[in-house]
């Protein structure tokens, strides 16, 4: 590879995470040359989806405690009198703490052999088409079919689904050209607020035996960070903006849950649910929808809320004659804010955020991607190789080398002793040496992935994705936000839940989160539990661990970087992707003030080619972006092209 690649770019970004691989694309659709690098094997970073064995080998790696040396550092002697190298760092220290448990029968999988794997399983992060969302999946004849949505398939503000009241924004119907509301997975019916559990919620849960998990390991497509997208967000929108969308299928969120009381309950948060809720009364459906109503324009009626912008949202709703169950539904639910961190005004836009959000493309404000939040950074790197980007995976950096005269970096040098030039260069935090991070006050992520039984809420539906917000069970802990998922988001085998749990981190992950799993799972092994009947869903499988958080930190507090050098951070504690969408255009707004950032992509017929130049249809090639590029590496783990409608 090191011989057949070029050695000047105008762009070079090391690490192929969400906000690098968003710039990356930016970069190239503006016709710069991009070479992305990623010493890791598959794409996404800390922002990556593993099938079951291969989160098995991730884990493996990051329990090792042994640091990794450089076996040679000849590289040193490339660099000349008047440079000086800004060594990077050999091992990836984003992850700690990680301990995974099995409540199964582990010795029943010794010799079960992964259905489809090859012959010999690959290393860990062997390829991006192995180890993410692997394209054989979607083939077998066993997986679920499944129809995602289209971005460009939105559902009219008429929608049973919609806010109460018209938000300010919303759009007059669905999408010009789309003619229809979106397609949700086949078999799914999104349950009402109250609805009665059928008989088939109170059978029994199939018995699921960890030889069954590692069998169909390949049907699991597990997320490191998990998160949903806001269908009015930031990501939603330059997805559709760029065309990126294309290259990715969705599934709406059906519910949003509550923990009050020792229960899991459903919240009512549109029009339809809260007038066919069973648990509010009717005085309480009126103060409900009388307040959210004021949540969607609240900057026109300042005297309401003026007088405690100095106190705490949870103050304020104490304030507004709602009782006890609506605060709790609006502050963990809706707003999902800090009881006692954040302020009126917060809680005001985050409430206002998620009821714009509701009824563009669902019943609830919230879309996961088909085959796992992974996804999303592989569809920028599609869209940059589309534009010419040249993409090197198991391809690591040594160091940056500085123009003493200038102050600039000039290039870098790779493992295979090559120097590569350009003029920009975008690094992944996690990339950059214990020296350069010195000044560096890190906040880290607690995180717990959960494969169980049966469902936090029985209901008609077993394909439900769900939200809940769980209140600090203790003074000085925070609010933990689990995501259960099923298995037509394609992230899990036919009756198990995939359950991810996050919280901002004040000790272990487990420290953090394991009081939060007793209280809604039942942990018992699988021997234990069958003399005992089951009320909450049984845990299978957990790992927990801590992941660095850099998002917020300022380009100032790392020691000796140019400044034509700028830095990416990890994912980030909150639930949507804003932070990451910001970082990128910012960044890629400083390095080129003059370009557009993302724009749609031309239309065939807009092409015009030389008269030298073969017609893409004589030749079989197709070098219209509009046109999807043959499957490869790189797009083997593709959820499935939609059709988009621009808005």
């Amino acid at each position: 590879m090191a011989d057949n690649l070029p050695t000047e770019f105008d762009v070079v970004v090391v690490g192929t995470g969400l906000p690098e691989s968003i710039i990356a694309a930016a970069c190239a659709r503006s016709g710069q040359r991009v070479l992305h690098v990623d010493s890791r094997n598959y794409y996404g970073g800390n922002w990556a989806s593993f099938s079951f064995s291969g989160l098995l080998s991730w884990i493996k790696e990051n329990q090792q405690k042994t640091d990794v040396s450089d076996e040679c550092e000849d590289w040193r002697k490339l660099i000349l009198e008047d440079e000086e190298a800004i060594p990077l760092s050999s091992k990836d220290k984003t992850i700690q703490h990680v301990e995974d448990f099995c409540f199964g029968d582990q010795d029943s999988a010794e010799g079960v052999e992964e259905a489809g794997a090859l012959p010999k399983l690959p290393v860990f992060g062997a390829t991006a088409a192995q180890e993410v969302s692997p394209a054989s999946e979607k083939e077998s004849p066993a997986a679920p079919a499944v129809e995602g949505i289209s971005l460009g398939s939105e559902q009219s503000p008429a929608a049973e689904g919609v806010s109460p009241g018209a938000a300010p924004g919303a759009e007059a119907g669905a999408a010009p050209g789309s003619g229809t509301a979106p397609s949700t997975a086949s078999g799914e019916e999104p349950t009402k607020t109250g609805a009665a559990p059928s008989e088939n919620a109170a059978q029994e849960p199939k018995k699921i035996t960890y030889s069954q998990i590692v069998r169909e390991g390949r049907r699991f497509n597990i997320d490191l960070v998990s998160k949903l997208l806001y269908s009015r967000g930031l990501l939603i929108d330059l997805l559709i903006k760029s065309n990126v969308s294309r290259y990715a299928e969705f599934k709406n969120a059906t519910r949003v849950l509550a923990f009050r009381q020792g229960q899991v309950e459903q919240v009512p948060c549109s029009r339809a649910d809260v007038f066919n809720s069973r648990q509010l009364t009717m005085v309480e459906k009126r103060m409900l929808m009388k307040f959210l109503t004021f949540c969607l324009d609240y900057e026109q009626h300042p005297e309401e809320y003026q007088d405690y912008e100095n106190s705490t949202f949870a103050q304020f709703l104490q304030t507004r004659k709602l009782t006890p169950s609506l605060q709790h539904f609006i502050l963990h639910s809706i707003a999902m804010v800090s009881e006692t961190e954040s302020s009126t005004l917060e809680g005001l836009q985050a409430t206002k955020k998620f009821l714009q959000c509701l009824g563009r493309y669902g019943n609830t404000p919230f879309l996961f991607p088909l085959y796992g939040q992974g996804e999303i950074p592989q569809c920028f790197c599609r869209l940059c190789a589309v534009f010419g980007g040249i993409y090197c995976l198991r391809h690591a950096v040594r160091c940056l080398v500085l123009d003493t005269a200038s102050g600039r970096c000039k290039a870098i040098v790779d493992h295979f002793g090559q120097r590569i030039s350009a003029n920009y260069f975008i690094v992944e935090d996690s990339y950059l040496s214990e020296s350069t991070c010195t000044n560096v006050c890190y906040r880290q992520i607690s995180r717990a992935v959960l494969i169980t039984d049966q469902s936090i809420l029985n209901t008609d539906s077993e394909q439900q994705v769900s939200i809940l917000t769980v209140p600090p069970l203790e003074v000085g802990r925070a609010a933990v936000c689990v995501i259960e998922l099923c298995s037509s988001t394609m992230t899990c085998m036919k009756d198990t839940y995939l359950v991810h749990l996050t919280c901002p981190s004040t000790k272990t992950a487990r420290e953090d989160l394991e009081p939060v799993v007793q209280k809604l799972f039942n942990l018992n092994t699988e021997k234990e539990a069958e003399n005992e009947e089951l009320e909450k869903p049984r845990v299978l499988w957990a790992v927990y661990f801590n992941m660095r958080d850099s998002s917020g930190v300022e380009k100032s507090s790392y020691a000796g970087l140019p400044s034509n050098v700028y830095v990416c951070s990890g994912p980030d504690s909150a639930l949507g992707n804003d932070c990451a969408v910001k970082q990128a255009e910012t960044i890629f707004r400083e390095m080129f003030p003059t370009e557009e950032f993302c724009p749609p992509p031309p239309n065939p017929e807009d092409i015009i080619y030389d008269e030298d130049e073969i017609e893409p249809e004589e030749s079989g090639l197709n070098n219209s972006p509009e046109t999807k590029p043959e499957s490869s590496a790189e797009e083997s783990s593709s959820g499935g092209g939609a059709a988009v409608t621009k808005e």
